[in-house]
């Protein structure tokens, strides 16, 4: 290992990456992450202001990088639309000429107690949290089978492996995307593509914030750290996962979570 090599490890200059949730929150702080990396990034969520001062917010990120900008797109997109993936991945592939890189952040996080589920909440946990991501990966598959560098992240939750009694159905939603994660880095590896998912625990994003202010201390102080993540902190497992310094990593989980998880 020499200094060039090591320098090019975590280098996405030229790869094309979609982040969807990527406006705000982790989501946002990966998309500046590969953005300052070297990457073209195309970030989605729901909304179109959101979208449009993001990919100002990166472009001037990649400006200030590599001295290039125009690496950034954003494109409003809801993930319970099959339709609105295949256009997500159609308009990626318009503007940088393919897809190397799917990070499927986007979720949402109903709060309902057990016993108390309605056939809305599930339907929208599900098409949001595991359908999806899991129709994304589909879309961009033809364009993953062509990169060199094909990876796949699925932003899960330490959730997933805990009983969350609260958001049992957040919960559920994860622990089947880990499952696909686990099938999917087994299924695609003859075709040389990565799946592997981050599970981050509490981190001050604005869907931990809209809890009360007790239930944030309490979400804070379940790690052994005693406290949330900056967004900040789940850019260095994701750029792992994402890049070549995980080029012999796949159908893994990397917790991020204050060692909140049990092993």
């Amino acid at each position: 290992m020499d200094p060039q090599k090591l320098s090019a490890l975590f280098d996405l200059s030229g790869r094309t990456a979609i982040v969807t949730g990527g406006t705000r929150g982790i989501g946002r702080a990966i998309a500046e992450g590969f953005i300052s990396a070297g990457a073209n990034v195309v970030v989605a969520s729901r909304k179109a202001d959101a979208c449009a001062e993001t990919e100002t917010h990166l472009n001037a990120l990649a400006i200030s990088a590599v001295d290039r900008g125009n690496r950034a797109l954003g494109v409003a997109t809801h993930m319970g639309e099959i339709e609105a993936l295949n256009a997500l991945v159609a308009v990626t592939v318009e503007r940088f000429g393919g897809v190397d890189i799917v990070v499927n952040n986007a979720a949402t996080g109903v709060t309902m107690p057990l016993g108390e589920f309605t056939p809305e909440a599930w339907d929208k946990q599900f098409e949001v949290n595991l359908r999806g991501p899991i129709f994304l990966i589909q879309a961009a598959l033809p364009y993953l089978e062509k990169s060199e560098h094909a990876s796949v992240v699925n932003v899960i939750s330490a959730g997933a492996f805990l009983g969350s009694p609260n958001v049992a159905m957040y919960g559920a939603a994860k622990a089947a995307l880990m499952s696909f994660t686990r099938s999917m880095g087994s299924g695609l590896a003859s075709k040389n593509i990565r799946v592997n998912a981050l599970a981050p625990g509490t981190v001050d994003t604005d869907m931990v914030r809209a809890n009360t202010p007790e239930a944030q201390a309490s979400m804070a102080a379940a790690s052994p750290m005693k406290r949330a993540a900056h967004p900040d902190e789940m850019v260095g497992p994701a750029l792992l996962l994402a890049s070549d310094a995980g080029s012999f990593m796949t159908g893994q989980v990397i917790l991020a979570d204050g060692g909140m998880v049990p092993h």
